[in-house]
């Protein structure tokens, strides 16, 4: 059983993008576009497809646009051309971030991200700069009412093929290697457990404690790089203990 990280709660990224809905369904849509354009339409043979599928249902994307997602990304040589980039830097204080990129203009986004790290402090750096510092992983989120223990739970996920459980607030968080996620989600639906959403994500190795003004700050860089439209997914490497997260809620 791993420490208790609240680096990031589902809780806290549902609650900041609730307030962005229609950027967020517009991001979500291509997540699945790229995954079934990428590795086929069939989720059962794409596990990448599978995931964002999970995803963008946990974050109640109606179904018709999933499907319409996938059906263009279907379409002979028809839609978008996306580029998938990720950009590497450091916030406030030397935080390591991490972002992943969609975009149909190479040019314009390496701009806008330069933009908001320079105008907070921050910079970006070199590919290769932040990346050892964070691990691929799959995550299940599991609402803790009606769970089993804690202790039944581990043995539920490593009889599936998971790796460890995290006590989060209201919610166990199981860790699984990524080709694993669906696999396991699927174990625990079937033992009856309550599985609430799940993801690939990008996860610190060595949380880095700070004080809450650099939180704050880094959240502000958070917050101006999810509101571009290219930028899918942002991770850091702050520790989120309970004092941190209190500050960023208020």
């Amino acid at each position: 059983m791993s420490g208790h990280s609240k680096w990031a709660t589902t809780k806290h990224r549902k609650a900041a993008q609730d307030k962005k809905r229609s950027a967020l369904f517009s991001k979500l849509s291509r997540i699945v576009y790229v995954a079934a354009k990428t590795g086929g339409p069939d989720p059962a043979n794409n596990a990448s497809l599978a995931a964002a599928m999970e995803k963008a249902r946990s974050y109640s994307l109606p179904k018709e646009k999933i499907d319409a997602a996938i059906k263009k990304a279907a379409g002979a040589g028809e839609g978008e051309q996306y580029e998938e980039i990720v950009y590497e830097g450091y916030g406030s204080n030397g935080v390591a971030i991490y972002v992943e990129a969609l975009t149909d203009n190479r040019n314009r986004t390496a701009a806008d991200v330069r933009s908001a790290f320079t105008r907070a402090g921050g910079n970006l750096a070199a590919t290769g700069a932040v990346a050892f510092q964070f691990a691929r992983t799959g995550e299940i989120f599991v609402d803790k009412n009606g769970a089993p223990d804690e202790e039944d739970l581990l043995l539920l996920v490593a009889e599936a093929g998971g790796e460890d459980i995290e006590d989060s607030e209201d919610e166990f968080v199981v860790i699984t290697a990524p080709a694993d996620v669906m696999k396991v989600k699927d174990a625990l639906v079937a033992s009856g457990v309550k599985v609430e959403g799940a993801e690939l994500t990008m996860r610190p190795l060595t949380p880095l404690p700070v004080s809450v003004e650099t939180a704050r700050k880094v959240a502000r860089l958070v917050d101006v790089l999810e509101d571009n439209d290219d930028v899918q997914e942002d991770y850091h490497n702050m520790e989120m203990t309970e004092e941190i997260a209190a500050a960023l809620d208020e």
